[in-house]
Order: structure tokens, then sequence, then C-alpha cells
């Protein structure tokens, strides 16, 4: 049978992750609320704050759950009943994750080497090897930082299509933090895998992840690119008021924050237009000026600081 140049592009660009208007609920409480998104490639980022719906979403996206409506497929097929063949191709990273403690890394290499057919122990001894650790050493004389790095070698040299890392930065310190981004990064362009990522420690994604959505209150409330979102997500600050206490989530404003002496709106408009709209609530904006963002602090000013 000859296969089509078309065909096989089509094949090539098909989503690995297609989330459409998907909601769940755990009884009356609503947790997402019509989420949609496309993962093509690249690292992709699961952002939002603790209570947003991430880990209700990851759950369904590893046939944990299923949704209360919408569509969730992962790799061609619906997430809750994904077969044999589609679970070989993904790498998972769940909270929780637990190993055999009694084993020594050598022994966890050996253990997991024949359930996987592109097992590539190269890259799960080369994580190994830049922690400097014995492969005698067993799991239960690592410390939670090691463990972690273990568990991750341990998925990448899977050589899985698709890796879903719920919470990668769960028990490591900012150097084992630093050291996994950094052999992610080098995996991720030599290999071409797309990562599906979630993690409370938003500042260092910002080297790493190429789309991203937001959820709030389990919607999206930011979706695209990260260089779009930080090319036109703005803070403009200027002297507190009576009148700029008022100011809300309005359409325009995404959010308003009152410190002592100044009042710091958040949203996706230029200075023209901000002024404008002050000006038409009769809102005064002295020393009025413009904010530089890092991606934290785009980060918190999106989705409130609590």
């Amino acid at each position: 049978m000859t296969v089509s140049t078309s065909s096989m592009q089509a094949e090539h660009n098909a989503p690995l992750i297609e989330c459409s208007g998907l909601c769940h609920a755990y009884g009356e409480k609503a947790v997402l609320r019509d989420l949609t998104f496309t993962v093509r490639g690249g690292v992709f980022g699961l952002l939002g704050k603790n209570g947003a719906g991430k880990s209700t979403a990851i759950n369904i996206l590893m046939g944990l759950l299923r949704p209360t409506s919408g569509a969730c497929r992962v790799l061609g097929e619906e997430s809750h009943s994904l077969s044999p063949s589609a679970r070989k191709r993904i790498g998972l990273l769940h909270e929780g994750f637990i190993q055999y403690d009694f084993m020594t890394v050598a022994e966890l290499e050996q253990f997991y080497a024949p359930f996987y057919p592109k097992w590539d122990r190269e890259v799960f001894f080369e994580l190994i090897g830049r922690m400097n650790m014995p492969h005698s050493r067993r799991l239960s004389r690592m410390s939670c930082g090691q463990r972690s790095q273990v568990v991750l070698g341990l998925i990448m040299a899977q050589r899985p299509e698709l890796m879903i890392l719920d919470d990668y930065s769960m028990g490591l310190d900012v150097g084992y933090r630093r050291l996994f981004l950094d052999f992610l990064r080098e995996y991720v362009s030599h290999h071409g895998t797309t990562v599906l990522l979630t993690s409370h420690v938003v500042q260092e994604l910002d080297t790493i992840v190429d789309n991203m959505i937001v959820l709030k209150e389990g919607r999206v409330c930011v979706s695209g690119t990260k260089q779009t979102f930080m090319d036109t997500f703005r803070c403009f600050r200027f002297s507190k008021s009576q009148a700029s206490l008022e100011l809300s989530d309005d359409g325009l404003i995404v959010n308003a924050e009152h410190g002592n002496s100044f009042t710091s709106v958040y949203g996706f408009f230029d200075e023209q237009t901000l002024r404008a709209h002050l000006s038409e609530r009769n809102i005064p904006c002295d020393d009025f000026v413009s904010v530089p963002l890092n991606f934290e602090d785009a980060f918190i000013g999106l989705t409130g600081k609590y």
C-alpha cells in the first residue's frame, strides 16, 4: 500500500492532545468549564493557581477520570480508553508516583528496560551521572530531590512521543529543578518529544514553555504562545484614589491591586486605551507609569495574588 505525502503530513501535524468543551464537576461543584486546547508539539504549560482545575485536567488526560461532558483525545484516542499501544508512547509523571525503595539505581534501570521497546539507558544514566550518584545506591538512601530525578530519568529513558509531567518540581530544590530543566531542554531539542507540564514554580518555565493555557476557576483565561502573552499583557501604575479603589475586572482591566500609595492595573491594553478607559470613569491617573513584567509577575497579575 502506498501512503501519500499529504497523508503523511496530516499524520505528522495531527494533535497529540485535543480537548474540546471539556467540563467536569464533583457533585454540584464545577471544576472545569468548557476547557478547549490543542497540543501539537514543543513544551506546553498547563498553568493556574491551586484549585484552578489543573489536577482534574491532568487526571482526565491520563484516563483516571471521565469528563462530565466534552471530549478529550490523546494520540488520537479517547483518553479514558487508551489502547496499550498508545500508552507505550506516553511517559507519565503523576503526583505521588512511587518507586521500589529497596532497589539500586542499576537495578531500577534493569527492571524497567524490558517494558519499553525504545528504552534508552544512556538517557537514564546521563541524568543520574549529572548528580554524581553511584549506581549501587538504593532509592531508600536518597534525598527527596535525588529520588525525583531518578523517576524523571526513568520516564525520559522510555523515549516517549508525549510526556505528561504533573508538577515535575515537587520535592526538588532550586538546584535540582535547574538541573532537570536544563536536561529537559536538551532532551526535547534532541529527540523532538512533546511535553505537557504543570508546575507551581512559574518563574522557571519562562525559558522552556512554548505554548500555554492559564486556568482560572476552571476556565481558560489565556491560551496561546508564551511570547504573545508576554508581548500583549501589560501593567500600569498610578496614584491611588478613592475612585481607583472601585476598579476591578470590568472587561478591559483583568486585575487591579491597591498598595499604600498606588493602584496597579493589569490587562491586554496599551497606554492610550487604558487612559481613555480611566477618563470615562472619572478616575485620575497621576504619576502614571508603565511597569515592566517578568513571566512570574505577569502570571500573578493575571491570576491574582490570593
